[in-house]
Parts: structure tokens; C-alpha cells; sequence
């Protein structure tokens, strides 16, 4: 497939598919038809664009960022990476947006009824922006496992989401960091919906140079936005 004004194309083989049996609700949300291909203008090529201003000073901690009466609860780590696009090369002024639950796997949101408790200096939610070398890092709560209806006795593993407002609308990106180590991912329809060889791109590497001393250790993930060895979408 021919690049794309100028954006390599997405390597589908890597993505997961509309429709999977093991992970019930797409189904209710698959496409039913083939999908039309838009031809893109100048403001889907050239947009949204984002830049340092777009954060508050705070809006990368989410350990600090809604605390009312102390600290929150659990495991205090730092993730942090680079953002490329197909070349390899950093894509500055990226803005990352991340949600996920508390360290008891339950998120600040009226629809999860959870039976775990929520973090009243938790909120879940963050953004940031990529520097001029592409780079990012935030700080955050290790979050929890949590059931989710899915089959019998299903547990999400551990993970944030992602989304990811490039240089145009052809590099949206929303997918979801998993850790490494955690048993429960090979037993997730969600997980393993993505091609088995493209599965390790959604995992983050412990990372001692990341980590701080007697602070917080560190994670590295690492976005490509399309091409071949993109970061597969996941919803």
C-alpha cells in the first residue's frame, strides 16, 4: 500500500481486529460494511496541533494532580518514553492524554461500581507534551487489577490508556501500556486480540535509568505513530 500524503500506511497485520469473538462488546460496535476511504484535506493533515502551553504544571503528576488531603494510595512509579513516527524519528509537541484506575483497580468514574474503594486524592487522569526530542514522562500510581464481566471470572491486567493527538488526524493514536510480568495477560481477550508478534510493542520495559533512588521505579514505553512498526491501537 502507497504511503499516504506522506504518512507510511498502517500495518493492519499489527492491529487487532473490529470484530473478535473472545471480547464480547465488539460485536456491538464492529463495522458491518467495508469501510469508505476519505480523501484528507489540509486540516486533517496539518492538525490539531498541540504545544507546551497546552498543559497545566501539574497535569503530568497524577499523583498530585487532584489530591485534596494527602498523597494517594499505592505504588508511586514514573512512565516515560519517545514518540516517533515510521523513520524513527521524535515528533515534538505530542499531546498525551492518560487515564486509568486507582491502586485498588477501580476508576474515578460514575459507571465503575467496583467493589473497591475509590482514592479521594486519585483522580486517574493526565496529559502531557512530547519535548523537542520527542520525549515524555509522567508520574502516576501503579494501577490495579480490576474484573470486567468479559466471561467468567475476568480480570483486566494492569494497564493505562493512552491517546495520542499527533501532527494530523492520519497519526490518532489510543492504545493501552500493559507491564511486564503480569500473568494475567495471557489471559486476556483484549490483549491477545492483537497479533501475537506485535503484542510486545504494548508492553513497557522496567527501566533503572528511568527510576528514581529510594523514589519510584521507572517504566519505558515507547509510541511509534504508523508504518510498520507502529503501536497497535487499542480501545
Amino acid at each position: 500500500m502507497p504511503a499516504i500524503n506522506g504518512f507510511a500506511p498502517r500495518d493492519w497485520n499489527s492491529h487487532p481486529p473490529y470484530l473478535s469473538s473472545d471480547y464480547k462488546s465488539t460485536p456491538l460496535r464492529a463495522p458491518t460494511k467495508p469501510l469508505v476511504i476519505l480523501p484528507q484535506g489540509l486540516t486533517e493533515l496539518t492538525g490539531p496541533v498541540y504545544g507546551q502551553d497546552a498543559v497545566g504544571h501539574l497535569d503530568h503528576d497524577l499523583t498530585q494532580n487532584a489530591a485534596k488531603s494527602g498523597k494517594p494510595n499505592g505504588e508511586r512509579i514514573i512512565v516515560a518514553g519517545t514518540v516517533t513516527d515510521e523513520n524513527g524519528r521524535p515528533i515534538p509537541n505530542i499531546l498525551l492524554e492518560v487515564w486509568q484506575p486507582n491502586a485498588a483497580g477501580r476508576y474515578n468514574h460514575t459507571d465503575d461500581q467496583h467493589d473497591a474503594p475509590l482514592d479521594p486524592n486519585f483522580l486517574g487522569a493526565g496529559r502531557c507534551v512530547t519535548d523537542q526530542s520527542g520525549y515524555y514522562r509522567f508520574i502516576t500510581i501503579k494501577p490495579g487489577a480490576y474484573p470486567w464481566g468479559n466471561h467468567f471470572n475476568a480480570w483486566r491486567p494492569n494497564h493505562i490508556h493512552f491517546s495520542l493527538f499527533g501532527p494530523s488526524i492520519l497519526t490518532r493514536l489510543v492504545t493501552q501500556m500493559y507491564f511486564p510480568g503480569d500473568p494475567l495477560l495471557e489471559l486476556d481477550p483484549i490483549f491477545n486480540g492483537v497479533p501475537e508478534a506485535a503484542r510486545h510493542l504494548l508492553v513497557a520495559k522496567l527501566s533503572i535509568e528511568i527510576s528514581e533512588p529510594e523514589w519510584a521505579l521507572g517504566y519505558e514505553f515507547n509510541i511509534c505513530l504508523r508504518g510498520r512498526t507502529a503501536t497497535p491501537m487499542e480501545a
